[in-house]
């Protein structure tokens, strides 16, 4: 047993010297000191790291198929009225959305920017007088409704008992409402009063829209749209002067839920128009995104890039139709971010290497002081000998 007591103690790498034989320093208290102080900095900055969490980011090709696409917008243009502008959305697979109202929230501003009234698009507005039947007559107790499309009806038997019927009815002949004052239906609700009330206004709208998860575009602009004859057109009504003002401040945009840390590119960003008409264009590269914090809860959203080009009326060979047009495209690769801690085991690691390190830094310098210190000495004693 002696035996193997007396091997595993020449295996003793850390040998002990007899208190009796130590010398202290000054110089070497300094630096134990310092190294100490040291020592409890990085261990306090390497403790902070191994709290944080550390993001970890990678690129998938994206393999999700059909889907939709949720757009977030909240849009201001000073010089367009609420009542004159519209939504549309339409992409490659041929799908359409003229007018959009559902989920769509418009606030009336005056010159300075602040707020008049709230209202969601489409809901509510006012009559006068009684309805003006087709025969010309106004409509009577227990007399069933069937107003006018004065002129562009197809058919006897074809009734527009709307503002909006007899805008479809003109849309569908190609024709445009040169005076909304002579058309009952738009009297009746309100339509002209509305859009003279708001003359020289300006509008807050937001909302979101539910597209297909495939390219395509949607746009605000004056007028109502439809689609005719396989062109997208809109009814400028005349109303309004010859020129728009599209001038316009994107107060946010975005596809999807927000995501922690990441700001998108067009929020905050404003525009302002100096020549009459024109079409402002965004073209965005949409990147699938998947963020999962630290507690395993996954959001699913997306990112963009995009670039900008605006066209005014006078570069314009085919007259392009005043708004602003977002023009979007899906990214074939996915990002996914991660957030995880630093393990226990690194962090361990690198405790071990900064006090190892610094001790051993600091018992380099301390021999080096010490070791000059007693040259110096010797060298002196030997000269006054001398």
């Amino acid at each position: 047993m002696d035996k193997m007591y007396n091997r595993l103690r020449n295996l003793d790498a850390y040998p002990k010297i007899n208190e009796d034989f130590y010398s202290r320093t000054l110089s070497g208290g300094v630096i134990t000191l310092v190294s100490s102080i040291f020592i409890a900095l990085l261990f306090l900055s390497e403790f902070r790291l191994y709290l944080h969490t550390v993001t970890d980011s990678k690129l998938v090709v994206d393999t999700s198929r059909g889907g939709k696409l949720r757009i977030n917008f909240d849009v201001t243009f000073p010089s367009v009225p609420c009542t004159l502008l519209s939504v549309d959305a339409m992409d490659i697979s041929g799908e359409r959305h003229m007018d959009i109202r559902h989920d769509i929230f418009k606030k009336r501003i005056d010159s300075h920017g602040n707020v008049i009234e709230t209202r969601q698009d489409g809901i509510g507005a006012p009559t006068i007088e009684k309805p003006l039947q087709k025969h010309g007559g106004r409509l009577e107790h227990n007399e069933t409704y069937c107003g006018s499309c004065f002129g562009a009806e197809t058919s006897d038997e074809e009734c527009c008992n709307s503002c909006e019927e007899v805008r479809e009815a003109y849309r569908k002949r190609g024709w445009g409402m040169t005076n909304t004052d002579l058309i009952d239906q738009c009297k009746r609700e309100g339509f002209v009063q509305k859009v003279k009330e708001e003359e020289g206004e300006g509008c807050n709208i937001h909302g979101s829209l539910e597209v297909n998860k495939v390219a395509g575009n949607f746009h605000f602009a004056p007028g109502k749209s439809f689609h005719q004859t396989n062109m997208h057109l809109l009814d400028l009504l005349a109303l309004q002067s010859e020129s728009y003002n599209i001038s316009h401040k994107i107060n946010k945009l975005s596809f999807g839920d927000s995501i922690p840390g990441i700001v998108n590119p067009l929020d905050g960003v404003e525009w302002v128009q100096i020549r009459p008409n024109g079409v402002y264009q965004y073209f965005l590269k949409v990147v699938p995104t998947i963020y999962t914090n630290i507690k395993g809860h996954t959001i699913q959203s997306n990112q963009f890039s995009v670039t900008e080009h605006y066209k005014s009326s006078e570069e314009d060979q085919y007259r392009s139709l005043p708004g602003i047009f977002f023009f979007y495209d899906l990214s074939p690769i996915k990002v996914t971010f991660t957030e995880e801690h630093a393990s226990f085991l690194h962090f361990l690691t690198h405790i071990c290497a900064i006090v190892g390190g610094v001790f051993t830094v600091a018992g380099i310098v301390d021999s080096f002081i010490y070791h000059g210190q007693k040259a110096i000495r010797k060298k002196m004693e030997i000269g006054k000998l001398g």
